[in-house]
């Protein structure tokens, strides 16, 4: 075979591969495209949560300034999308006092949500002898001598988005319930409670800001 055709034959092939690789762009662009159109059209809305309850069943600081709590939280999920499904790969469930964790992190298994479904999930949320902060400690101590608490369930997870077949990347979703939780079955307490076995539940309805 002489260098012509050689030469030819390598012409040949890379014009033919710089068509395949302008085929493949221009199909990503228009696929792209399609997705960023219907997103746009679709408007998709974050998921709603709400802290329904939570069920007290110990809360005690100790010293040298640890914390051993026990609790349960249900908290809902609402998809206010009508063509929009969500995803949820990843999420942990923890309690935060005055930007410090206070609990163990509670895995919730990976679910699913359809157009307009609602979930419910009632994780437990404890921690033993979890070291606090010094200031912490001490707020904590007056606050359990008050007979009341202010703390925020928080959520942190991975959440995809589906629209029809296409199913987006992953995204960071983190999610904040505000809870003002008495201690005890307290007559005066302005959230009654309601005793339920070892613990004593009290009715938050607490709407949660989402971040996604």
């Amino acid at each position: 075979m002489s260098v012509k055709e050689c030469t030819h034959h390598k012409n040949k092939k890379g014009k033919l591969l710089r068509k395949l690789c302008a085929a493949f762009l221009i199909l990503a662009f228009l696929v792209l495209l399609t997705f960023l159109i219907t997103w746009a059209i679709l408007q998709p809305r974050k998921p709603k949560f709400t802290l329904q309850d939570a069920t007290i069943y110990s809360f005690n600081v100790s010293a040298p300034i640890l914390l051993s709590s026990n609790f349960q939280v249900t908290i809902s999920s609402h998809n206010p999308n009508s063509r929009i499904g969500v995803y949820y790969d990843k999420l942990n469930v923890f309690a935060n006092y005055k930007n410090q964790q206070i609990t163990y992190f509670t895995g919730i298994q990976p679910v699913y949500q359809g157009h307009k479904d609602t979930n419910v999930w009632s994780p437990f949320v404890f921690g033993t002898n979890v070291p606090v902060a010094p200031y912490n400690g001490a707020s904590l101590t007056q606050d359990q001598s008050n007979g009341a608490i202010s703390i925020l369930i928080k959520m942190n997870g991975r959440v995809r988005w589906r629209v029809g077949r296409f199913i987006s990347g992953r995204y960071h979703i983190h999610v904040t319930c505000p809870a003002y939780i008495p201690f005890g079955n307290k007559q005066n307490s302005m959230i009654p409670g309601i005793v339920v076995g070892a613990g004593i539940k009290y009715q938050l309805s607490q709407r949660c800001s989402v971040n996604v």
